[in-house]
């Protein structure tokens, strides 16, 4: 057998345990009222454009109305904990970040442990963190930000949407990749972030590019550099920090959906399955596409070895930067 038959084979076999979990979840009744997805940021921020983007379809998958619930603070951990102590019925779904590997790194005392109570659903889309500014600011690339940087140390400012962001973390890892000084700003979301750009009260923004899109495109925000190895489709003319000639700088970001541990396999699967049938949908994936992110979907077990593999990375790198919580 080549391996074209066997990839076939293997899509079809999980295919198939996908469409049994969901024919045995309906048969129990679930979901047989709505869902409320918590999204740990304010309105307007990437998590909640996202979560928007897929909220309709996933309504229809699923059967059953979804409703968003913002729950923003502390770098998504009070929305976090919301989910963690939830009845695992399925009915309260956690739709976040990345940050969600990060923020064990940045609060040692949270209130929840993020490898075991949680169990994954899927990873919605991935994308780049972007580094943008205010229309007035002096610098139009990286390389003239670093100069200035270097020129006048710490009197430069950049926001993010919390401690322990990916944006936060990116801005931290631009420090030490370029031994320059700057002051991080976090806010409550990246809605609140983006309007203090936008109208000049910081002049910095490390964000997800959903929060930022709509701004670059309007000429309200400058795109500077994006966080990732190549650069997004969304935005093929912003370089990345790599191009800038900044080795070894990498921060991808991810949107994911998790429910409370000991939530029955049967629910996850079923959860899983309508996730996976959204994100083959043209329009979505387009929609997504259009906010400079990638529809990812897969299994619940890819998205849990993400996890497992990020919290030592993230660890790594807030105790080298010496990232404090707030």
């Amino acid at each position: 057998m080549n391996r074209r038959q066997s990839l076939l084979r293997v899509i079809g076999t999980a295919a198939l345990v996908l469409a049994s979990g969901s024919a045995f979840a309906q048969a129990t009744g679930y979901p047989d009222k709505p869902i409320r997805f918590v999204v740990p940021y304010p309105p307007g921020g990437g998590t909640d454009v996202i979560a928007r983007i897929v909220q309709d379809r996933l309504r229809a998958a699923l059967g059953q109305s979804i409703i968003i619930d913002n729950r923003g603070g502390a770098g998504g951990s009070i929305g976090t904990e919301v989910v963690a102590r939830s009845a695992p019925d399925g009915y309260t779904v956690l739709f976040t970040l990345s940050s969600h590997t990060i923020n064990p790194a940045i609060f040692p005392k949270l209130s929840f442990d993020t490898a075991r109570d949680f169990e994954p659903i899927g990873i919605v889309c991935s994308l780049p963190q972007i580094l943008v500014a205010n229309p007035q600011f002096s610098a139009n690339t990286l390389q003239q930000l670093i100069s200035m940087a270097k020129e006048k140390p710490g009197s430069l400012a950049y926001a993010s949407v919390g401690n322990g962001s990916p944006g936060h973390l990116a801005g931290e890892m631009l420090k030490l990749r370029t031994g320059t000084q700057m002051t991080h700003i976090p806010y409550r979301g990246g809605g609140p972030a983006v309007t203090d750009v936008v109208s000049g009260q910081v002049p910095l923004l490390w964000v997800s590019i959903p929060a930022a899109a709509q701004f670059v495109k309007q000429k309200q925000l400058k795109a500077l550099a994006v966080s990732t190895v190549k650069r997004s489709a969304a935005f093929p003319d912003v370089p990345t920090v790599q191009e800038a000639g900044i080795p070894d700088f990498e921060v991808d970001s991810w949107y994911a959906m998790f429910v409370p541990a000991k939530t029955p396999r049967v629910i996850v699967d079923r959860l899983n399955a309508a996730l996976n049938t959204v994100l083959k949908e043209p329009e979505i994936r387009e929609k997504l596409l259009a906010q400079g992110s990638e529809a990812v979907g897969g299994t619940s077990e890819q998205l849990g070895a993400v996890v497992n593999a990020e919290l030592p990375k993230w660890a790594k790198l807030v105790k080298d930067a010496g990232i404090k919580a707030d």
